[in-house]
């Protein structure tokens, strides 16, 4: 797949992660108990979804590393999905989606981060003559 197809499926993913955002973000509002969880995971979800959206447009233009970029990004979206999935099914169904889900998206979050940071330094290879 070339990466303007998976750019496409980064996009695609982040504007049902900020559709999934908002959505939480209004049940934690009406829960009348306890809906931390549900918040944090919407925030999550809405703060990582511009994140892959950028992380794409700026691989797009070739700013920061396309592959590189392009990896970011693809963690940004698996890793608040991960997070938040986690957090959303023990707030409702009172047990894990598996264990360790939640720590492992938090840390691929984290990741995706310095691999965007590496991104933006990282020498792209030049044209050859």
């Amino acid at each position: 797949m070339t990466h303007l197809g998976w750019f496409r499926i980064i996009v695609l993913a982040a504007g049902l992660m900020g559709a999934a955002g908002v959505i939480l973000g209004a049940v934690a509002a009406h829960v009348t108990t306890g809906g931390t969880l549900v918040l944090s995971a919407s925030s999550m979800l809405l703060f990582h979804a511009p994140a892959a959206i950028l992380a794409v447009l700026l691989a797009d233009r070739q700013i920061i590393h396309p592959r590189l970029g392009l990896v970011a990004a693809g963690g940004f979206v698996v890793g608040a999905t991960l997070f938040s999935t986690d957090l959303t099914v023990l707030q409702f169904l009172k047990h894990r989606l598996f264990p360790m889900a939640a720590p492992s998206g938090g840390t691929l979050m984290i990741l995706s981060w310095f691999v965007l940071a590496i991104a933006a330094v990282w020498p792209r290879a030049t044209a050859r003559p």
